[in-house]
């Protein structure tokens, strides 16, 4: 084979074997992650108090909190869909301290098909309350082009981050949101799905790498065999008489 197509093949086979095996550390990656999520997820419960907590202290930990809804601050987050039947997630303030406050997501709400901006009825519990839930950075992501769904001032919104949310409405947020797990008779339904790995991605893309990389590998050695034939070819005197 010419110096310049084998060392382009060497090259290729090199770069895709590289891609594959960066493909697989990004698997083991997030293996380990999940196996950390569900590691706390099993811990002991925390049961906040009126203090601000950072989101690494409660990040995928079962948490309890008592305190009371804020009816004036949902927000019900669009296109959230269960068994293929439209519907919102409710998301409401709670009042844990005068100087404290967290997001809840307390479940699913279907959507009225006769009105797509109606607000199907659901019932909030008056006076204090306890919340049993996870403790997630956001109340779930949906894919939104810009931030159109996202809007201040939308009690509809395709997403809802924390931080943001706080800055517009001046509440003492803490920076992470409870998904609620307990009943309170509310009637919304929290069958919360099991957030992917993604690690089953990864290695889909590994695999592709690695099959590149071994298709160039056999390319080459079909070239240089091909090559090396043909020379023998060439200087074989009886071959050439």
């Amino acid at each position: 084979m010419r110096p310049v197509p084998a060392l382009l093949i060497l090259l290729g086979v090199m770069l895709t074997a590289a891609l594959g095996v960066w493909q697989y550390q990004r698997a083991q990656m997030r293996l380990a992650r999940q196996a950390q999520i569900e590691q706390a997820e099993h811990a002991p419960v925390i049961t906040l108090g009126a203090q601000t907590y950072a989101l690494g202290d409660v990040a995928n930990r079962r948490v309890r909190v008592t305190g009371r809804f804020l009816r004036n601050r949902v927000v019900y987050l669009d296109n959230r869909p269960r068994n293929d039947q439209p519907g919102f997630y409710v998301v409401m303030a709670l009042q844990t301290a005068p100087d404290h406050v967290v997001l809840v997501n307390r479940g699913w709400l279907p959507r009225d098909l006769r009105d797509r901006a109606a607000i199907m009825p659901y019932a909030t519990p008056a006076g204090d309350v306890t919340i049993e839930g996870l403790a997630q950075p956001d109340a779930s992501r949906a894919f939104e082009l810009g931030h159109g769904g996202s809007a201040a001032g939308l009690v509809i919104r395709q997403n809802l981050d924390v931080a943001d949310y706080a800055r517009e409405t001046s509440l003492p947020l803490q920076p992470f949101v409870v998904m609620q797990t307990n009943d309170t008779g509310d009637h919304l339904l929290r069958d919360w799905p099991a957030p992917a790995n993604g690690a089953d991605r990864n290695y889909g893309y590994m695999a592709q790498w690695f099959g590149m990389s071994l298709i160039l590998a056999l390319l080459g050695l079909r070239l240089a065999y091909r090559r090396g034939r043909r020379l023998a070819t060439a200087t074989d005197p009886f071959t050439r008489a």
